[in-house]
């Protein structure tokens, strides 16, 4: 452990592990943040910990099963004139919860409330939970294979994620009430989730499409809807945008 903390490349390792958890957990602070915001105001912050602290776990345990997160990638079924692994199966039923909470949550955005009866709090707190726990253990694989394909070293694995998953406990409220303020943008975030969603389950077909090129499309959506939010605060102010 010493010999960790004196080496420079093991400093150097941790740096570049941990942005790419954060990077890598993009997609699930939104997810959650959506999940999140169906909850009472006083509820959602205890919430928003658990989910992020399920996350952190989730992603230590999967690291301690090295030998066991290996055999996900046996071939375990053939169907459709392909094999397909433990890690296949998994990729492709998270895409399809995701493509599902997505779409439900988009048509809640658009049309309303469908009016169905109310659930408990204690009920609801416990179905975010679940939810949260069910879809990161998908995004689980993805930044644990990184990790693992990165770095050798179990303490500096544990110590990126640790402070990946701190980082984004601070940042999600942040994040939360920007998106609940911003109806445009939780419909454009909704979207982006759609787009993983589609990945996970091509993934799972050994159809493989870079994260980056989703990024990419989303940040540049971000930018033009940014653009387009500020012009709306200038109509809304009475003056035509550029004026000092």
């Amino acid at each position: 452990m010493y010999a960790l903390l004196t080496d420079p490349s093991a400093w150097l390792s941790l740096a570049t592990l941990a942005t790419l958890e954060i990077v890598l957990g993009v997609d699930n602070v939104i997810f959650l943040s959506i999940l999140v915001a169906r909850l009472p105001p006083e509820r959602q912050k205890l919430a928003r910990v658990s989910g992020l602290g399920l996350a952190m776990v989730t992603r230590i345990a999967l690291l301690l099963s090295i030998t066991w997160l290996a055999s996900l990638t046996a071939p375990l079924v053939h169907a459709f004139d392909q094999d397909f692994s433990g890690r296949d199966i998994v990729l492709g039923l998270g895409g399809l919860f995701l493509l599902w909470k997505s779409v439900i949550e988009i048509h809640a955005s658009v049309e309303g409330p469908s009016g169905k009866r109310p659930t408990r709090a204690m009920s609801g707190f416990v179905s975010v939970i679940i939810q949260i726990a069910v879809i990161d253990i998908v995004f689980s694989l993805d930044s644990v294979f990184t990790a693992v394909g990165l770095v050798k070293e179990i303490p500096i694995m544990i110590t990126a994620i640790v402070i990946a998953v701190v980082f984004m406990m601070f940042v999600a409220g942040s994040v939360a009430r920007f998106i609940e303020a911003h109806p445009t943008i939780k419909v454009l975030a909704l979207a982006f989730l759609i787009l993983i969603g589609v990945a996970l389950v091509a993934e799972a077909f050994e159809f493989h499409i870079p994260k980056g090129y989703l990024y990419v499309s989303m940040a540049f959506s971000l930018a033009v809807e940014f653009i387009n939010v500020r012009l709306r605060r200038a109509f809304k102010g009475g003056r035509p945008p550029g004026d000092g």
